[in-house]
């Protein structure tokens, strides 16, 4: 049932920093970021339930392996099980589809965008080398029985089939059906920011995408945010500590360096409504840019590059950027999310911000 109408924190008067969003208010303002769902949301035998699913962001439209992006991770609190990070920063490139889904769900999602990827290019494995897939999830148990292991690889393939670059679905919809956040219903929620360099108006877009599944009732910032809290409707206890996966993009020209330093700054934005990074969460950021695309094949042994200089002042608006998107797509989980049951008659109730 729904507790209130989905709409983002902005149509209910919370605003967030003081930088401008995109038009969107989402991760695709940044020109060619797609981003698409598939939801899994029916009853199985007994009490069990399938309440999950897979998010699927494609940093742009073309081949993602034969036109790679530069890319970097920030690993906040490590207690998560992604795979592909350690190639991302050894290398700064990002060269698939970045997938999210719960957290057994790994495997299965892997080998779907795998076997994608394949499609796509008949040279990976063959003429040329292996590829590095991205994957990141959340626990998802307490609503979604996990142990089932509902999510199957044609599942992470329709996700990047169905990838678009209109404003994506935020609350509990695709990898965020059965999250949980602050004790409320969770999953996914998207925000963008435009940075403007005063001197030549140059304009660059950074928006994010979450799937937020972490802190306790107590821990959220309510206050803060000029919310009251509804002692009649009741919340859920949240699984275990909780995990947050971040993705951070920006068409501005960043090395992967760079990308790692403006990606730290989500940390600030997820710490402001309430987190503390606990012990058991997987809190983590992968970022890229779109500004350019390097080849996998060329004949080139030098190849050059355009970034910003890291002592120029847009580098700082671009961290208050990423603080400031964290901060509204995790707001925007909430805002969008409605009230779902899953496994064992759990009920996990929408934040009652009306």
């Amino acid at each position: 049932m729904n507790l209130h109408e989905s709409k983002k924190v902005r149509d209910r008067g919370i605003i967030i920093g003081r930088l401008p969003t995109g038009i969107k208010n989402c991760i695709t303002d940044v020109k060619g970021v797609k981003v698409g769902h598939v939801t899994l949301d029916h009853p199985l035998q007994g009490d069990d339930y399938v309440a999950t699913g897979v998010t699927a962001i494609l940093p742009h439209g073309d081949n993602l392996f034969m036109n790679k992006v530069v890319g970097a991770s920030y690993i906040l609190n490590g207690f998560g099980k992604t795979t592909g990070l350690v190639q991302v920063n050894e290398l700064g490139l990002i060269e698939s589809p970045i997938m999210l889904t719960n957290t057994f769900a790994v495997p299965a999602v892997t080998q779907g965008t795998l076997q994608y990827m394949l499609e796509e290019s008949p040279e990976i494995g063959d003429t040329t080398g292996t590829i590095n897939l991205v994957v990141g999830e959340c626990n998802d148990s307490r609503l979604n029985s996990i142990r089932e292991l509902a999510v199957q690889p044609s599942h992470a393939i329709d996700a990047i089939k169905e990838a678009s670059t209109d404003a994506c679905l935020e609350g509990a919809v695709g990898a965020g059906k059965g999250m949980i956040c602050f004790g409320y219903k969770g999953g996914i929620g998207s925000s963008s920011r435009i940075i403007t360099e005063s001197e030549s108006g140059k304009k660059y877009t950074v928006g994010c995408i979450v799937l937020s599944n972490f802190g306790k009732k107590e821990d959220f910032q309510i206050e803060k945010y000029k919310l009251s809290d509804n002692p009649y409707i009741p919340t859920y206890p949240s699984p275990a500590d909780g995990s947050i996966m971040i993705v951070l993009a920006t068409n501005a020209p960043l090395s992967n360096r760079q990308l790692r330093r403006v990606a730290k700054r989500c940390g600030i934005g997820l710490g402001r409504t309430g987190s503390h990074f606990s012990n058991g969460s997987g809190d983590v950021v992968i970022a890229f840019s779109t500004a350019h695309k390097i080849p996998h094949f060329t004949r080139e042994m030098v190849e050059t590059r355009q970034q910003l200089r890291d002592d120029h002042s847009i580098m700082n608006d671009l961290f208050l950027g990423a603080a400031e998107v964290a901060e509204e797509a995790i707001l925007n989980s909430l805002s969008q999310a409605i009230t779902t049951t899953g496994r064992m008659g759990n009920i996990v109730h929408a934040y009652p911000f009306d």
